[in-house]
């Protein structure tokens, strides 16, 4: 080959600039055209050989993600890393196969009565009839305790026509089995929206303890899987990210709580079970969602952080023990102060005979405009610094009486 090369060479070389006007089709175009059909040849021959065939699919495949990397960089899309699809499904399936074995669906049975048409007419009997909700739950210890919310247990309603009685039954589902065991309701509290239940006979069972993260560390963005038991289907995961953190969000009775904002779906039934980490770890008990015409993957999940004290609470005593003040009060804002010349602060309308207000000697017709050298103005902030003490503490109240001020000091009693 390197012969004929030569002589090939030598040929043009000597060719008379003349002819080389006239045979530049023979001397250039034709070698051109050869030489794209040899390398046609050869990787023609190539790609049916497996290994070389590989060999260049390899190289051609890193030259373009190369280039792709490049020119994402170039463009300034705010990134130079791609992410690996399958590494978020195996983080999605690790996650699931961690918490599925802990998370449980909740079934409550209660009985519904209802007058009958007659009733207003003065004659008839009332009609009772079951009813049954649905919720999710979160397996805390292997000796059967489950933690959910409140209203997924509570029976408790507004309704003047209906009278709904506590729960008849309680049925718990484990991941994998349809079989329902009995429980019990342990305990329950409205202002965290926090329950405990607990599976009566846990003999022959092998509960899987969920494990829980540090909901004080989660950031902005990290990866959030919802899991529960949504519309009585069965356990359900559904993934998103965390959307926002401390979000205070008000239910339908008006109790605002601080919480975790997710897009991962939540749905009816949902609520009890658990917000997780990429680790399969429990940072939050899904509780609340936004559901309206044009709202879309806004959901919220109680911090676990702050279900720790709550849940030993209402498995020690029943029931979750606050300090407790003993008055009724009202806010005064500083129109109506000013209205009335009065100073800002909270309006004592009532106070509860035998409570620690009336041992404190606080009397209705005091404002109350500090508590420990805190000005405060409304009852959530004194509900505030109170919920930051324990039964026993004595805190020291500014109050405003007679048109002067005064400080009381108050020992906490314990809420009834």
């Amino acid at each position: 080959m390197a012969e004929n090369k030569n002589n090939f060479k030598n040929i043009i070389d000597l060719t008379p600039e003349k002819e080389k006007k006239h045979t530049i089709k023979n001397s250039v175009v034709v070698p051109f055209l050869s030489g794209i059909i040899g390398c046609g040849l050869v990787i023609g021959v190539c790609f049916g050989v497996p290994s070389v065939k590989q060999a260049i699919m390899k190289n051609f495949n890193t030259s373009s993600s190369s280039s792709i990397s490049t020119k994402a960089t170039e463009s300034n899309v705010g990134t130079t890393d791609f992410v690996s699809l399958t590494s978020y499904s195996d983080t999605a399936v690790y996650a699931a196969s961690k918490i599925l074995p802990s998370i449980v669906g909740i079934e409550i049975t209660y009985n519904v009565t209802a007058p009958s048409m007659f009733d207003f007419f003065g004659g008839g009997q009332s009609q009772t009839s079951s009813a049954k909700a649905s919720g999710s739950g979160i397996i805390i210890s292997e000796d059967g305790y489950i933690l959910t919310n409140n209203h997924v247990v509570d029976s408790a309603s507004e309704s003047t026509y209906y009278e709904i009685s506590e729960a008849t039954s309680v049925k718990v589902t484990l991941s994998g089995s349809d079989t329902q065991y009995d429980a019990e309701i342990v305990g329950k509290d409205s202002q965290t929206d926090l329950a405990v239940i607990k599976i009566k006979d846990t003999k022959d069972l092998k509960l899987t303890k969920a494990e829980f993260a540090n909901s004080d560390s989660v950031k902005i963005g990290e990866f959030a899987m919802a899991v529960g038991n949504p519309l009585d289907l069965g356990l359900t995961i559904t993934c998103g990210v965390v959307s926002a953190l401390n979000r205070e969000v008000s239910d339908g009775e008006g109790t605002t709580y601080k919480c975790i904002q997710t897009d991962a779906a939540i749905n009816s039934g949902n609520s009890g079970g658990a917000l997780v980490n990429s680790k399969g770890q429990v940072i939050g008990i899904n509780t609340l969602k936004v559901s309206s015409t044009g709202v879309e993957g806004i959901g919220f999940a109680i911090p676990i952080n702050s279900t720790t004290n709550v849940v030993d609470e209402l498995i020690n005593y029943k029931k979750v023990r606050r300090p407790y003040i003993g008055i009724t009060g009202r806010d005064l804002d500083e129109d109506t102060a000013s209205k009335y010349n009065l100073v800002q602060g909270v309006y004592v309308v009532e106070v509860e005979e035998y409570s620690a207000a009336e041992l404190a000697g606080l009397k209705s017709g005091d404002i109350i405009t500090a508590v420990d050298d805190k000005e405060i103005k409304t009852m959530d902030e004194l509900n505030e610094v109170k919920n930051s003490h324990s039964i026993g503490d004595t805190i020291k109240l500014k109050v405003h009486r007679d048109g002067s001020d005064k400080d009381i000091s108050l020992t906490l009693g314990e809420s009834k």
